[in-house]
């Protein structure tokens, strides 16, 4: 299994792409649009970079890193030769639905499916292909060349041997995997969203600011990131998506979203993406400072 593409060049994209070259893989990354795969590929260089500034990698590996990765824009051309295909576009369940339809018509017979979503079911993406015994969730945490977890969730038709091949590769690119049961927001962002929801609901009824929220936490917890902070950097648009698939998959109120999360969303107040969301991000400083976050 040497050949893997890759489905969407945004932040999680980009990063599993990133992390598969670095370890020698042949990546054929695809996004519909040329200039989020010239953005993705400049995210790319630019965080190798960094790692050749601090050691990590010498200035060789860098390259031959780069040289490792090709760009589409269609998949029936990118997917052609792929052993595996990790679907990383936006946590929209049709669009999932869409593209994984057009897998099943384009990719050999004998490969792999994997999709990065952070919630949404593994059997039903895997309910639109002809083959849903090739079909897992392959869940990578941000930043992925950094983040050691990823989640392995086996939909219900989803084979052993599919299964044990992605535990085994998920090592090789030093990674741990750790394998779930599908159900909504699996394990991680289960338990991680219904806090991060929280933290904006303590928000929203007054018990304190969003510096004193992300102190707290911080200094008392002792997290790395503070809970408000930490939905700025994953996109608020993305916690929202996240919490109505577990409130709808549930039908529990604790997974609710705040009303005060979908006014910033629907206000385009983002998080990070934008500029703007519980902390304001100068377009100078978006990367530096999630950067400098997981790089010290």
């Amino acid at each position: 299994m040497k050949n893997i593409a890759v489905i969407g060049a945004g932040t999680m994209g980009n990063g599993i792409a990133h992390t598969f070259a670095q370890n020698g893989f042949k990546v054929q990354l695809i996004d519909i649009s040329e200039a989020s795969l010239k953005r993705g590929l400049e995210t790319i260089t630019i965080n190798l970079g960094r790692m050749v500034a601090k050691g990590t990698i010498s200035e060789d590996e860098k390259t031959e890193t780069l040289s490792n990765i090709s760009t589409f824009t269609t998949i029936k051309e990118g997917v052609e030769y792929a052993s595996l295909v990790l679907e990383a576009a936006t946590e929209n369940l049709n669009l999932k639905l869409n593209i994984f339809k057009q897998l099943s018509e384009h990719c050999p017979e004998d490969t792999i499916l994997a999709t990065n979503t952070s919630s949404i079911s593994i059997t039903q993406i895997a309910s639109v292909v002809s083959r849903p015994d090739m079909v897992i969730g392959m869940h990578f945490m941000n930043p992925v060349p950094l983040m050691k977890l990823v989640e392995i969730i086996r939909g219900y038709n989803t084979s052993e041997e599919v299964t044990k091949t992605i535990m085994e590769l998920s090592k090789t690119l030093g990674k741990v995997p750790v394998e779930v049961n599908d159900y909504p927001g699996f394990v991680a962002n289960r338990i991680l969203m219904p806090m991060l929801n929280e933290s904006i609901e303590t928000l929203y009824n007054g018990v304190a600011g969003v510096s004193e929220i992300d102190t707290v936490m911080k200094l008392g917890m002792a997290h790395p990131m503070g809970p408000l902070q930490l939905a700025d950097f994953i996109g608020l648009d993305v916690c929202l998506s996240i919490l109505n698939v577990m409130y709808d998959g549930f039908k529990n109120p604790k997974y609710a979203p705040c009303p005060l999360l979908v006014n910033m969303v629907n206000a385009g107040k983002l998080g990070i993406k934008s500029g703007e969301g519980f902390y304001e991000y100068s377009e100078s400083k978006k990367a530096e400072k999630i950067s400098n976050q997981f790089l010290k």
